[in-house]
């Protein structure tokens, strides 16, 4: 409208600003109606979701070893991963035994913590909406707005896997999305990895981090 001289640039701000704003409010309506309704409408949620998942190609044709350009999906797939383990696998180097100091407490078993569902649940609570979900397919969104139903199923694996020393298969997975730095973009070494993991598996390690250190400064 502005570039035709229908309108100033601040009434075009505008309507952009309050189109915006009414996109997003109506995108959170129908989002959580759709949580709030799953139980009656399972399959206009798994659609939604399931649409909500996909994502656009956003890697193109990649350089390998001999300078050739790799257009196959898997090939791109492959010489990714080998940039991004030459950068982040390390050798490890010796370690130094440790050795516990005179009365110094030992932690036993029966002395873990408890994962206390009420942490839980104000930990789902306060889930931020607009990050990305796993591999797993639990959006943020859902997982705050059911924080009451998942709180005491999930307090009861985080207090597995705690005692056990186990961690769900499904949590130990990741997405990794390559992101774009600088430079050529057909330089697989041009990219850095994103892992987007499970979204209870991230807050299984918050809570467990808080006890640990709660428990060291007692």
């Amino acid at each position: 409208m502005w570039k035709k001289g229908l309108a100033t640039w601040d009434e075009y701000r505008d309507v952009v600003t309050v189109r915006r704003d009414a996109t997003r409010k109506a995108k959170a309506r129908l989002e959580l109606n759709l949580a709030r309704e799953v139980k009656d409408n399972k399959k206009g949620f798994f659609k939604y979701i399931s649409i909500k998942r996909k994502t656009r190609e956003n890697v193109g044709p990649q350089l390998n070893e001999v300078g050739a350009l790799v257009m196959e999906h898997t090939e791109k797939a492959e010489l990714l991963n080998a940039a991004f383990s030459s950068v982040f696998t390390a050798k490890a180097g010796p370690q130094e035994s440790q050795t516990l100091e005179v009365g110094e407490k030992v932690w036993r078993k029966e002395d873990l913590p408890l994962v206390e569902e009420d942490r839980v649940r104000d930990h789902f609570g306060n889930l931020n909406i607009h990050k990305s979900m796993g591999p797993d397919g639990m959006h943020p969104h859902v997982l705050r707005e059911l924080a009451d139903v998942v709180a005491m199923p999930c307090s009861i694996i985080f207090e597995r896997s705690w005692r056990t020393g186990e961690v769900p298969e499904d949590w130990r997975k990741a997405n990794v999305t390559p992101v774009f730095k600088k430079a050529k973009n057909e330089d697989p070494g041009n990219y850095r990895p994103v892992s987007l993991t499970s979204i209870p598996g991230k807050m299984m390690e918050q809570l467990t981090l808080g006890v640990i250190y709660k428990y060291v400064e007692e």
